[in-house]
């Protein structure tokens, strides 16, 4: 099993992979005139618009729901495993990727708002139907569907957990068979519950993960701010080479996970 995983991951995670993420992020911001800066103001405008209708989710509750499984444990352990592999440089092509990678993101969800479809009263939509309905190769888009439920519902879920329970192990002896129990079924409660009570739960609780995230990168970068410059310098300087790229892909799956 390990020669497979081995095998697999010489293939996908090869030069190849960076060269096609940051070139078509650089394609759909010059193709869109560089929409992830032309919109930022419309995108204000709709983050606190209210529900029009009674299906669906708010601007703001998807915002939540997408911030839910982004900030956390991945933006740590990610930036750390881009720099083990990269070095400083890295962190400079996660930035070049994070700002090219909002176009590719706002074309993937404009895609999955073109080709959604209302089922049982929700919509269900995503890559797999504009895959299927867009492009129209139906043999790839259920590749891609079960690809994704193995992905998405078991390694990123495991990733998280692993590190919730070695932290709680460390930081509070707990064993990690209780923090795995205690994570399950508060999980599943709000899982159970549908896409509503993720929404309303992802909108109770993100909005302070984010802020305090973001306060406590501030509190660390200012008491150290007089190594700032020399931090900027060096991630700058060691940004173009190989591995600084490879490491800083690696560390956004890390992320992204």
């Amino acid at each position: 099993m390990e020669s497979i995983v081995s095998a697999v991951n010489d293939v996908v995670w090869s030069p190849a992979l960076v060269y096609l993420c940051l070139g078509a992020g650089l394609f759909l911001s010059l193709r869109g005139g560089f929409l992830q800066l032309r919109h930022l103001r419309h995108m204000w405008q709709l983050l606190f618009q209210p529900k029009d209708n009674v299906t669906g989710v708010s601007s703001f509750q998807a915002l939540s729901m997408t911030l839910a499984g982004r900030v956390g444990t991945g933006n740590i352990a990610g930036v750390a495993t881009a720099i083990t592999f990269g070095g400083p440089g890295a962190v400079f092509w996660m930035w070049m990727v994070a700002f090219l990678g909002a176009s590719s993101a706002f074309v993937e969800s404009t895609l999955g708002q073109i080709y959604k479809e209302k089922i049982n009263g929700e919509y269900r939509g995503g890559p797999a139907f504009y895959i299927e309905k867009g492009l129209g190769i139906k043999w790839f888009a259920w590749l891609f569907a079960i690809v994704t439920i193995f992905s998405c519902g078991l390694f990123p879920p495991g990733v998280q957990a692993n590190a919730i329970a070695t932290s709680m192990e460390n930081a509070f002896g707990i064993t990690p068979a209780i923090s795995a129990g205690a994570i399950a079924a508060l999980l599943s409660f709000i899982v159970f519950g549908g896409l509503k009570r993720i929404a309303a739960f992802t909108t109770l609780v993100v909005p302070f993960m984010a802020q305090a995230y973001v306060i406590f990168s501030l509190v660390i970068v200012f008491m150290h701010i007089d190594m700032l410059d020399d931090v900027v310098s060096l991630i700058v300087r060691c940004a173009f080479g190989a591995d600084a790229a490879f490491g800083a892909i690696v560390g956004t799956a890390c992320h992204r996970s």
